[in-house]
């Protein structure tokens, strides 16, 4: 174990590559998909076939998975006795662990209580490793390497759902057996990052209190529309394949297979992208795209169209998510650095606020008509569409939105 004196920020160039900061980004983004991916694979057949959900169930418990995000805001108070980095490494091994035991609580009380720990390890490694990433990466370098590290963690699922759909059928594999091995193969990488990455000190201390700020607010709204429109297409877009086409679970994986693969080859090129053409019109490439998306699944059902068409839409809409990583220059640009740690927590919770009652209800609304489920999943994208126009071409502190010039001081004549 190499010793765990911290290592100043401007000190770690002077290490070997693969112990620097930005390495430690790629392993986290690869380890986390590892088991949150192969936890989603199975997830809706494993509902259905074994603990016999129907959209009710699969609502409440995606209710009780976003849970832990609303309360991502309690990260702060961990952080007054624990680094981010270690934080960040802890929550990894528990959504490991979670994931390994999934199968062995197949009833509904069961499967609520393993999916609160999942997420409480999920949901904390993605508040602090938002923050890790602002705060570790130089902001003329941290499209191109957000990009990257979408491309690993698609390319880690990759390898998760390429397993899956080699062996499942095959192997004649079950629930337990894969659920445990990628639950444990995260846990230990977790454990394998903390022994031989050194702790890094970043140069701007963080503030270990809640911050909310008004001048961020079009950045809490964002967020918030993001959430809520997420939750629709987590909880439902997967659920229809299953149970309006009635895919298997290594079909299922295949969809997801082909997702990741465009995800890995598109998300360097969208980092580039977002490098020269600015937060504000990548976003509005995203939302209109979305909002063009989620109308279309409602034709699903008005029109009748094949499992041919809804996977084509299933891969547009993951590529169009991979753009998110907009929102995080744009925040890592207008913020104070001491900022960053607090608000991703904030935002975190923003984030999740609609998350935790929308999956429950619109469980309900699913079971009358799951077109009105995607039209609200379009209404909200179009929403964003004209937030987005608020995003000046270059934000910076003190030009957060297009509205900030109006006040501005005029000069004196």
């Amino acid at each position: 174990m190499f010793a765990r004196r911290p290592v100043p920020l401007a000190e770690a160039g002077r290490l070997p590559r693969w112990r620097r900061p930005e390495a430690l980004l790629y392993v986290m983004a690869a380890a986390m998909p590892i088991a949150f991916a192969t936890w989603s694979a199975l997830l809706n057949n494993f509902v259905i076939e074994v603990a016999g959900f129907s959209g009710v169930e699969i609502g409440w418990l995606h209710t009780m998975r976003e849970i832990p995000g609303l309360l991502a805001v309690g990260v702060i108070a961990v952080l007054l006795v624990m680094r981010e980095q270690s934080l960040a490494l802890l929550s990894l091994a528990l959504l490991g662990v979670a994931t390994a035991v999934t199968a062995w609580f197949p009833g509904f009380g069961g499967l609520l209580f393993v999916t609160l720990l999942s997420s409480i390890g999920f949901h904390y490694f993605e508040t602090v490793n938002q923050s890790l990433q602002l705060q570790w990466l130089p902001k003329d370098r941290a499209p191109i390497v957000l990009g990257r590290i979408v491309a690993v963690g698609s390319g880690a699922s990759l390898l998760a759902y390429g397993l899956l759909v080699l062996t499942w059928k095959s192997f004649d594999l079950s629930y337990g057996l894969v659920y445990l091995v990628a639950g444990g193969a995260t846990a230990l990488m977790a454990l394998g990052a903390w022994m031989l990455w050194p702790q890094f000190d970043a140069p701007e201390p963080q503030i270990r209190r809640m911050v909310l700020r008004r001048r961020y607010w079009l950045y809490y709204l964002l967020q918030f529309i993001s959430g809520a429109r997420r939750q629709i297409f987590v909880v439902f877009a997967a659920f229809m394949m299953v149970e309006r086409f009635g895919l298997e679970v290594h079909e299922v994986t295949a969809l997801f297979l082909i997702n990741f693969v465009a995800n890995m080859l598109a998300a360097p090129l969208m980092g580039r992208a977002l490098a020269r053409w600015g937060e504000s019109n990548v976003q509005l490439f995203e939302y209109v795209g979305l909002t063009l998306v989620f109308l279309a699944y409602g034709g699903i059902y008005w029109f009748g169209w094949g499992v041919a068409v809804a996977g084509a839409l299933y891969v547009l809409d993951h590529l169009f998510f991979a753009l998110s990583f907009a929102l995080k220059t744009y925040f890592q640009k207008i913020a104070d650095p001491g900022d960053i740690a607090p608000t991703a927590a904030v935002a975190f919770t923003i984030n999740h606020i609609a998350a935790v009652f929308l999956p429950a209800l619109l469980g309900y609304l699913w079971v009358v008509s799951p077109t009105l489920v995607f039209l609200l999943a379009a209404g909200l994208a179009a929403v964003s569409v004209g937030l987005v126009l608020l995003i000046p071409r270059h934000p910076s502190k003190g030009n957060e939105t297009v509205l900030a010039r109006l006040h501005a001081v005029a000069p004196a004549e």
